[in-house]
Formats: C-alpha cells, structure tokens, sequence
C-alpha cells in the first residue's frame, strides 16, 4: 500500500490501484475499549489502519495504546483515536476519515472463507480488501458495500447487479469476478486482484502517454469492450480509474457497477431521463438519458480517455459537472493534435471520429475501431476515421477532386482556343490592309 506523508489529510484512492500489501507491524497490548459483537477490538483495527496509512509508527501508537491504559486505570477512558490526536499524530480531519475506514475494515473481516489482508482502496460507494480466498489459496479483491447503503435499494441493487453483470464476462482484458453475497449485514464481491495500477495513476504521475503506449492499452480495452458487447452488456463507465494495467502490462477493464444490458428495455425506462456515468468521459446521450445506450456509448468515454491519456488534459472541463457535461453536448472539441503537436494525424481522427457528438457518426461498433486503431499502430492510416465527412464519401469527394481539373482544363482550352482565333483573324486583317497600301504606293509611282 502507498504510504501518504503524516500529518496530511487522508485523500480517497481508486479501487485496486497501486501495491497494496499490508504493511506495518502489529499493535499489541490490551485496550482500554469494549469489544465489539464480532470480538474485533476497535483500537487494534483504528492502530491497524493508522500504521497502514503511514500516519504513525507502530511505536507511537503503542505509545499511545499504553497512555490508554494508564487514563482506565484513573477512570479517565481515552480511545485511540483521540490519543492519536492528542499526541498530534493525526489531525481532526483525519480521524474523521478514519473512523469510515476502520468500519470497513470491521466488515471486511466478517466474511466467512476469506481472509482479509489490507486495504486497497475505500470510496464513497464501497471499500476495497486485499485478501485470501482459503479454499483455493488465491489472492482477491473484495468489494465491500459500506453498512449505511444495506437499507438502499437502488445502491443494493446497483451492488448486486455488477456481480452479475461482471460474471457473465470472460476475458483476459476484464477484471473477472469471482463471487457475490451477503455475510449478517455485510454485501461483499469478490473479484479478481489486479496487482499493478491504473491509467489514472499513470496520468498524474507522467502527465500523459506516449502515443504507441496509449495504443497498446486502448487496443486491449477495446477487446474487452467487444466481447462485453458481445454479451449484450454496455459498461457506461469507461475512464482512466477503471483502466488497469498489470506489472506485465496487461490493460484490464474494471468495475461494472453501471453496466447495463442492452436488451433490458425496463432498466433502460427506468433510468430514461437520468445521466449516468463521470462526467469528464460521459457520453451525450447518456447525459440526455436517452432510452437507447449502445456500443457507441463506451466508444465515446473510451475516446475521451484516449484524449486524456495524449494530451494529458480532459477533453472538456468546467467548474461543475453540469459545466463539464454542457460541453460535452453543444462545445466542439478541440483536436488532440492541436493540443500536443506531437501526436499523429491519424490517432487524432480516430479519437475525434470516437467523440462524434451524434451517436451514428461514431465507430458503430469495437470491431470497427479495431479496424483503425490496429492501423495506426502498424503505422498506416486509419481506415473508417475517413469514412464521412461532411455527409459525403471520401470515393465520392475524390471523383470531385479528379473532375474539377479537367472541368477547369477544358474551360481554360477553350478560352484559350478562342483568343487564338481573334488573333488569327487581327492578323488577317493587318496582312490585308497592308497588301491594299502597298498595291495603291505601287501604283502611285507608276
């Protein structure tokens, strides 16, 4: 697990991103707090999360576990985290997140055939696990649905619906799921553990792609999004935090919590009207709510990623989400090669053709971005990017451009031509006048 620098504020991960091993040692001694119903000690799990965090030593807090003991004893109960606080090893705002992070840390133990060894990540929405499933010995990622959303149905449902969306997939460019299900009052899934990070971390940290790397990873997201499609299943959220790539450099596709199948017309009914999706990479038609959301869809927020990884900026940006998607709908984009020079005429065509504000004009399908894609990277130009422009097929647009020389060649010849001719005849003319004065002359002299 990255390691954020002490006395600064606790900033939310993405799921799965980065070395997430536990690290830290463990705290020992015996707390001055109760136990809770599952036995887990409270201030063993809050000095568990504050060593992994890397907001204290292991040291400090038995320091601090042992200054505990000594208050019981005088009838002065201090908890650990106060303490922490105390001895200025957290600040407020840090404890605050942390009690969110040691109640996920409490549901991710409580699942029965698996062993909880860190964590990786915890959002708004879920927490992530690193652990070990005990009957096949594997590493895996358990998604935790944080207690407050168990009474929600719409969350509850969203939950339960990337288990099953996830499960129907099985490609080595999509995040596999393993299982999904519920312990007491804790709703977990259960995934595959992608060691490595995400092109989100790549982004922050090198500010953008080469344009062969940024290749390689769309070419693999697309073949994902191809055999999703396949399925019937639209993913809705493609963006940099839910790109993967493996310490091999494999590019895996995660999180299908807003998958839909394109089939089922009475989700899509429920949902007519509503934007889902993250702004910075949403589709116009899912911020209309449209009630069909096809493959053209994930090509859109694939091109907008695509975008951020090569130029290093978000296609549109805004001061507000509702800004952001405003731009989306009505603001023309400015052409990625336009913003990094370097990039070549032909990836910048196909991420523009990707970002068609109309559906229709976009690839229509993962086969026929391939198609361009798998092009450009063997140094060709693509092939479908060309396809429209301006209404007009580019063999018909050729047929023009061979037509207008000969048009004009032909109008020049005759001008032309006819100049020859009133020359001709001016000169005809002089020839005569001269031959009339030189026949009077002569005839004068005689």
């Amino acid at each position: 697990m990255s390691q954020l620098p002490r006395k600064q504020d606790l900033t939310e991960t993405s799921p799965m991103q980065g070395d997430t091993s536990a690290s830290g040692g463990s705290v020992s001694g015996d707390s001055p707090r109760t136990k809770t119903k599952g036995g887990t000690n409270v201030d063993t799990i809050i000095g568990k999360v504050v060593v992994d965090q890397g907001l204290a030593t292991p040291d400090e807090v038995q320091q601090c576990l042992e200054q505990a003991r000594s208050l019981a004893q005088d009838n002065n109960q201090r908890s650990l985290a106060d303490l922490l606080v105390a001895n200025d090893y957290i600040t407020r705002r840090q404890l605050q997140r942390l009690r969110s992070l040691v109640e996920a840390e409490r549901q991710g133990q409580q699942i029965p055939g698996y062993k909880v060894l860190g964590k990786l990540g915890a959002g708004a929405m879920a927490a992530v696990f690193k652990g070990r499933q005990l009957s096949l010995d594997r590493l895996v990622a358990i998604k935790v649905l944080p207690r407050k959303f168990s009474t929600n149905t719409q969350f509850m449902e969203r939950f339960y619906a990337e288990g099953r969306a996830a499960a129907q997939l099985n490609h080595p460019n999509i995040v596999q799921a393993y299982d999904v299900g519920q312990a007491g009052d804790v709703h977990y899934f259960v995934m595959e553990y992608v060691e490595g990070r995400t092109v989100y971390d790549d982004i922050v940290k090198h500010k953008k792609y080469s344009e062969k790397d940024a290749i390689d990873v769309v070419i693999q997201i697309t073949e994902a999004l191809q055999h999703a499609h396949a399925k019937g299943l639209i993913h809705r959220d493609v963006k940099p935090k839910n790109i993967m790539i493996t310490q091999e450099g494999v590019a895996k596709l995660a999180d299908m919590g807003l998958a839909r199948a394109i089939s089922d017309k009475e989700a899509a009914e429920a949902e007519q009207g509503k934007a889902f999706g993250t702004p910075y990479y949403i589709s116009p038609e899912q911020i209309r709510g449209k009630l069909e959301i096809g493959p053209p869809a994930d090509i859109y927020s694939l091109g907008a990623t695509l975008y951020h990884m090569v130029t290093g900026n978000v296609p549109f940006d805004g001061k507000s989400p509702s800004a952001v998607m405003h731009k989306h709908l009505k603001a023309e984009l400015i052409p990625p090669d336009h913003v990094n020079p370097k990039l070549s005429a032909g990836v910048s065509e196909i991420i523009e053709m990707m970002m068609a504000k109309e559906p229709g004009v976009r690839y229509q399908s993962a086969k026929e971005l391939l198609v361009d894609l798998r092009a450009v990277r063997s140094g060709k130009q693509p092939v479908m990017a060309h396809k429209d422009i301006g209404g007009m097929e580019l063999a018909s647009l050729a047929q023009v451009e061979a037509a207008a020389p000969a048009i004009l060649q032909e109008d020049t010849s005759r001008k032309q031509s006819g100049l020859f001719e009133m020359l001709f005849y001016v000169m005809l003319g002089l020839f005569v006048v001269s031959v009339i004065i030189n026949v009077v002359l002569f005839a004068g002299r005689s």
